[in-house]
């Protein structure tokens, strides 16, 4: 391990502790004001979705983004745990019967399994919310006009143009709504995996209020890592231990998804990898140094194994 990915290491793990305690509170029995009270049943599902797993991939995004421009580590956990609040949700979503029909997430029983239908779609609901709740608090940035475009741009990496737009596409690919339609993979990954991922990315550039081409220079990274996230994904579909991934394997196959490996074939999909790695590298070279974990966790997104 060279002395560059023992560093990223170190501090992925230390965004994911920060987070998973950040979260835990955030999502405690605690009711805030204008709360009326916080349903044990609904709370517990969402803490059961929300904590105890995941790498925080992007909350570590958003603080490694932010730290690029010295803005301070507290305000981009909150800002990063918003993010999380939302790329839960979506995995409630995505494993219901309805969607992937799922029973296996993080090596556990998926929410809807380990509850029910009804409770999972409401843990959803709620984690959406408070993700909005979270990015608009006056602790993230003391210029309003600041927590509103950074509310503004997670609200459209989610929505109808980002994250739920691409799940519809897929969906439609599959042909769940009639005939298959047919499917622009680059354009669905943008949209479904990707819009969050350069989310975490360009929030560090918001908070800091960056330069234009500072602003420009993290988001080509972030739409680069995005993709290559994606492509591993596929990859792993193919080929990964469903034991290491704590998921099914072949479940791209078994419901006809297009992806990445069925349009360019393992070697087309690893090359394609390789290429936005070097996408990645050099949209960072502004940064000089600062960049440097941010390089890093451009190469774990497509060399891991889970």
């Amino acid at each position: 391990m060279t002395t560059g990915t023992a560093e990223f290491a170190k501090r992925l793990d230390q965004t994911a502790e920060d987070t998973e305690a950040l979260m835990a509170k955030l999502l405690s029995d605690a009711v805030v004001a204008d709360e009326i009270v916080r349903p044990k049943r609904l709370i517990g599902a969402m803490r059961y979705s929300s904590l105890g797993g995941g790498k925080r991939l992007r909350p570590f995004l958003v603080v490694e983004s932010a730290a690029v421009f010295g803005v301070p580590r507290e305000a981009a956990l909150l800002a990063g745990a918003a993010l999380e609040c939302i790329h839960c949700y979506s995995l409630i979503h995505d494993d219901l019967p309805a969607m992937d029909n799922s029973d296996l997430r993080r090596g556990r029983p998926t929410l809807h399994r380990a509850y029910d239908d009804a409770t999972a779609i409401l843990a959803g609901d709620a984690l959406l919310t408070i993700a909005f709740d979270v990015i608009t608090r006056d602790e993230i940035h003391r210029d309003a006009d600041v927590r509103l475009l950074l509310t503004r741009a997670l609200a459209r990496a989610s929505g109808v143009g980002g994250m739920a737009g691409g799940q519809i596409l897929d969906l439609a690919g599959e042909g769940r709504f009639g005939d298959r339609e047919p499917v622009d993979v680059a354009r669905l990954q943008q949209m479904k995996t990707g819009a969050l991922l350069r989310f975490g990315c360009i929030a560090g550039a918001i908070l800091g209020q960056s330069t234009q081409r500072q602003y420009r220079a993290l988001d080509d990274y972030g739409r680069a890592l995005g993709e290559a996230f994606q492509i591993a994904d596929d990859l792993l579909d193919v080929e990964g231990d469903a034991a290491a991934l704590g998921k099914q394997t072949g479940q791209d196959a078994a419901l006809g998804k297009t992806t990445f490996v069925t349009q360019l074939g393992i070697e087309g999909a690893r090359q394609r990898v390789r290429d936005l790695l070097a996408r990645a590298d050099s949209a960072l070279s502004i940064f000089g140094a600062k960049g440097d974990v941010l390089r890093a966790a451009a190469r774990f997104v497509a060399e891991r194994s889970n």
